[in-house]
């Protein structure tokens, strides 16, 4: 037991020095403007390179890997049927689905559902 207390706290301290190293060592001390701009053949950039990003298109594509997820989670329950008990398996299904109808229609009254105003 003493020897896993040991080494897990030798990794932790390593592990902290590491980080504090990578972390003193990157740091920038010179700022030039022409050096954090993007390059553009030597020129003035015309516009900003940064493009602005929906923020709808971005909640939007969360909401789908959370129910792409929870959908790959919902295709097993039909193969454990067969080696559970029905009662349990049922109870567990229900809630599950209950779960992921309640967040469907938290998310669909915030309005994150609508792709246009």
């Amino acid at each position: 037991m003493w020897l896993m207390y040991t080494t897990s706290m030798i990794i932790l301290i390593l592990v902290i020095i590491v980080m504090s190293l990578a972390t003193i060592l990157s740091k920038k001390s010179i700022n030039d403007r022409e050096k954090t701009s993007p390059f553009e053949c030597g020129f003035d950039p015309k516009s900003s390179a940064r493009l602005p990003f929906s923020l709808r298109f971005y909640l939007i594509a969360v909401i789908f890997l959370i129910f792409d997820v929870e959908i790959a989670l919902l295709l097993p329950m039909t193969i454990l049927m067969q080696w559970s008990n029905i009662t349990s398996w049922l109870i567990v299904s229900t809630l599950f689905l209950f779960i992921l109808l309640i967040g469907l229609f938290h998310e669909w009254n915030q309005g994150a559902l609508e792709w246009a105003q």
